[in-house]
């Protein structure tokens, strides 16, 4: 009998749902085949220590098949039991922009097939239900609009000049610099900040990654959009309705307005019961797409608390 000290440790691991269009604009998506399990299945694996599960699934992707991706929405969460314990694995849509397949250690060949096909193909069921999610046509595959809370500015109480000038702490500084690692795997086309110098800060590493410069928003500033909510909305909703082929815009906002915006959308946030205001805690991401219209599509709306490590990842 096995005690409950004794239960297997949850083994976490990430991946992607692939896709393409093909010369006649289907959408395809891409199976790998694992010599040392003889199946066919989606490229995943194991989070690193001290990992989020976002950078797991781009990092494998990119070890397994050799392809340059950008990040679309949360797909299909996965578990099921393996011989060394039980398996989570967290999917990410991916949408393929560049690189080339390699056969390597873990991978020896690699298919791209339409969905249908690739459906009948995988070996294993909850395969399956990631790339059932991948054909769905109600919500997009890819985000419109990122909208960041900026990171810590410690307390307004503690700080003696104007409050738009107050500075990141040592915390936000942290949390700004953990954005710009993971923040490019949505392949953001522009960076747009709220007046405040912390909405500015937090941008800042990534800006100096992207090599970009970060312009301004006045209207998802918390004065302005308090003053006059309207205008917010409207630059909101041609900001998700914006597709020029490019990525999402990325903009810092801060706690009085991105709620707010959020209702607006008719995002809310479910605990049991109760349907609550939706969070935006410091340093926090919500990556939106789609439209609020149920007569036009649906809309998403993943949220990311932040990109610290997996709980369940290797210490």
């Amino acid at each position: 009998m096995r005690t409950l000290a004794e239960e297997p440790r949850l083994i976490p691991a990430a991946g992607g749902a692939l896709w393409r269009r093909s010369a006649d604009g289907a959408l395809e998506t891409a199976l790998v085949h694992r010599a040392k399990y003889d199946d066919w299945s989606l490229p995943k694996g194991k989070l690193d220590a001290g990992e989020h599960a976002l950078a797991a699934a781009v990092r494998e992707v990119g070890e397994e098949t050799g392809l340059e991706v950008v990040v679309g929405r949360r797909s299909v969460q996965t578990r099921y039991e393996t011989r060394h314990g039980p398996k989570r694995v967290d999917y990410w849509v991916m949408q393929v922009v560049g690189g080339g397949f390699e056969p390597n250690d873990e991978v020896d060949e690699l298919r791209w097939l339409p969905v249908p096909e690739a459906v009948g193909q995988v070996s294993h069921d909850h395969d399956r239900a990631v790339l059932e999610d991948l054909a769905r046509t109600d919500v997009p595959r890819a985000p419109r609009l990122i909208l960041v809370r900026h990171a810590s500015a410690g307390d307004k109480h503690d700080w003696d000049g104007p409050d738009d000038e107050r500075p990141l702490d040592r915390r936000g500084r942290d949390q700004a610099a953990r954005l710009a690692g993971v923040l490019p795997f949505f392949g953001p086309a522009r960076l747009l900040a709220a007046p405040p110098v912390r909405c500015r800060d937090t941008l800042a590493p990534l800006a100096e990654a992207l090599g970009v410069d970060v312009g301004a928003v006045p209207e998802l500033g918390e004065e302005m959009f308090s003053a006059d909510p309207r205008a917010g909305l409207d630059l909101v909703e041609r900001l998700l309705a914006e597709d020029g082929g490019t990525g999402p815009a990325l903009v810092c906002s801060q706690g009085g307005a991105i709620p707010a915006v959020l209702l607006a959308l008719g995002v809310r946030w479910h605990a049991g019961a109760a349907a609550l205001s939706p969070p935006a805690a410091k340093g926090s991401v919500w990556a939106l797409g789609g439209s609020p219209d149920a007569e036009t599509g649906g809309l998403v709306a993943d949220y990311y608390r932040d990109f610290s490590a997996d709980p369940a990842a290797p210490r």
